[in-house]
């Protein structure tokens, strides 16, 4: 489901202009991705919470010449599924 199609089903339920829910999903996202920048985790009750998880660097092999190749450490998002969403997946009714 992409950005468009979020803001058409949201459309569907709620009596508002799609520009006007168009940029509440746009300032949610943005706040979402602030949070993660300045390192805070980020929970949504029903659907689950992001993290920034931190990588070290390590020496990588390129797999066409086995050339050994230096890899920077990185930060890199995280997403943990919340027990409600795992629970609908599993076709278990959410307690």
């Amino acid at each position: 489901m992409t950005k468009v199609e979020i803001i058409n089903k949201i459309g569907e339920n709620i009596a508002l202009p799609k520009k006007d829910i168009e940029k509440v999903v746009d300032y949610l996202v943005k706040v979402i991705q602030d949070a993660l920048k300045e390192g805070q985790k980020v929970s949504i009750t029903g659907l689950g919470s992001f993290s920034v998880k931190e990588r070290k660097g390590r020496i990588a092999r390129n797999p066409k010449t086995g050339e050994k190749v230096e890899v920077a450490p990185k930060k890199v998002a995280k997403f943990k599924v919340g027990k409600e969403l795992n629970e609908i997946l599993q076709g278990k009714t959410p307690t």
